[in-house]
């Protein structure tokens, strides 16, 4: 979990409070949505409401900040999962959490984005992170000869998007209509049947 990045570095104790701060609100606004209570985000983290504004002084930077941090945590995953697995186990595994963060988060995104200029640092920063592990991922099992190589990073987003938008209401067609997108983007039919 990153500051802002046009910051200054913090002392150590802002640094936890920031990201007590930032993890109580994903809680929370995964919970109750974005209009979840400063005040109890406050007293999840174990601060005082004085010290959630001084980091946000609204809710829509400490919306922002959340967002932030939840679009790097997905895109760090990607390089976890790159590490752990093969290319075509990561990117089935990225793809699943993907749509997972979609269903979760879709309505904090839906509230950030339509008060947010695309231009900004933030947006442009998550973009970037999110197109960045896509590339990553979907190069790898393209090189492995796993994935089909017509596809481009941002299909892959698109695949997850549509499916976690889809599924949102009915979570459980979300693991068979990522088994049909995966059998569509392999190269060849996996040999397990799946």
């Amino acid at each position: 979990m990153g500051a802002p990045p046009t910051e200054k570095p913090m002392r150590a104790d802002a640094r936890r409070n920031y990201e007590r701060i930032v993890t109580a609100a994903q809680q929370a606004f995964a919970e109750q949505g974005p209009d979840a209570p400063l005040e109890e985000i406050a007293r999840r983290a174990g601060v005082g409401i004085g010290t959630l504004y001084r980091h946000f002084p609204n809710r829509e930077t400490l919306i922002e900040a959340v967002y932030r941090s939840s679009i790097e945590q997905l895109s760090q995953r990607a390089h976890e999962l790159l590490e752990e697995h093969s290319p075509a186990t990561a990117f089935e595994y990225w793809l699943r959490e993907q749509v997972q963060w979609v269903m979760d988060n879709r309505v904090l995104a839906t509230t950030l984005k339509a008060g947010m200029d695309h231009n900004t640092p933030t947006f442009q920063l998550c973009r970037t992170a999110i197109v960045g592990a896509a590339a990553t991922l979907l190069q790898a099992a393209q090189d492995a000869g796993a994935i089909r190589t017509d596809i481009e990073p941002r299909d892959l987003l698109r695949f997850g998007h549509g499916i976690g938008v889809a599924c949102e209401t009915t979570p459980d067609a979300a693991e068979r209509l990522i088994a049909v997108t995966l059998d569509g983007l392999r190269t060849a039919p996996a040999a397990d049947g799946h």
